[in-house]
């Protein structure tokens, strides 16, 4: 499933990365030279949570899904990775065993970027510490962001809210996009349970601002859908 990867592509796809773009070639290298690609079929199990962490993924393409699982099993889906993403940095630092499981919602390929390969170039150049810094900082301005939404938002301003985002800013009022996963996912990323999720998605239809086929979604009117209130608490 893995096999250490030292290519030029390797290489130049992590040079690509926010966290390691200030980084020159020597330094990239020596990364890539403990990196390990993995091709992670649709339904693959990265990690499980309690499992230990040696290091931070990449997406390169497809689709990861981080979830946390109650004792009745029930899964609540924290974040979903796609292309050009990371995700474990901060465990990583904390040298501590994974909080979350990660398994991939479509077939994917990913990069594993060693522990050791990122403190041995922290401790050359501290560049790469505050990229990493600004990284996680962002990552959790995101999360309190998310927490906010989740307190003070009615679950269709939260489905609103999430369709928006999947749209261009260039794009025009009447727009198609599609989800970015099952609809069932979503609706744990947004801390809704599924029946929900189709209600509020089916009021929106009646109110006749976007038509739903399959996880493809028309927004009929941009505009109106981004000033709609259900007036629900």
């Amino acid at each position: 499933m893995t096999r250490p990867e030292k290519s030029f592509k390797t290489a130049a796809f992590l040079a690509t990365l926010p966290l390691l773009r200030e980084l020159d070639r020597d330094e990239i290298n020596r990364i890539a030279a403990n990196t390990l690609q993995i091709e992670a079929p649709r339904g693959s199990v990265l990690f499980r949570r309690g499992d230990q962490c040696t290091g931070f993924h990449v997406v390169i393409y497809g689709q990861v899904k981080l979830s946390l699982q109650s004792p009745r099993g029930d899964e609540k889906v924290i974040e979903l990775i796609g292309a050009g993403q990371s995700f474990g940095e901060a465990v990583m630092f904390l040298e501590k065993p994974y909080m979350v499981a990660a398994e991939t919602l479509a077939d994917s390929k990913l990069l594993h970027v060693a522990r050791t390969a990122i403190f041995a170039e922290i401790d050359r150049d501290a560049r790469l510490a505050r990229r990493m810094i600004a990284s996680l900082s962002m990552r959790l301005h995101h999360l309190v962001h998310d927490l906010e939404s989740y307190t003070l938002q009615s679950g269709t301003q939260r489905i609103i809210g999430y369709l928006l985002s999947l749209i261009d800013e260039q794009e025009g009022n009447r727009v198609q996009i599609a989800l970015s996963a099952q609809k069932n996912i979503i609706a744990s990323r947004l801390y809704l349970t599924h029946e929900h999720f189709s209600r509020m998605l089916h009021d929106l239809v009646t109110a006749g601002l976007i038509e739903v086929n399959g996880r493809t979604i028309h927004i009929l009117d941009r505009k109106k859908l981004s000033c709609f209130s259900d007036r629900q608490p």
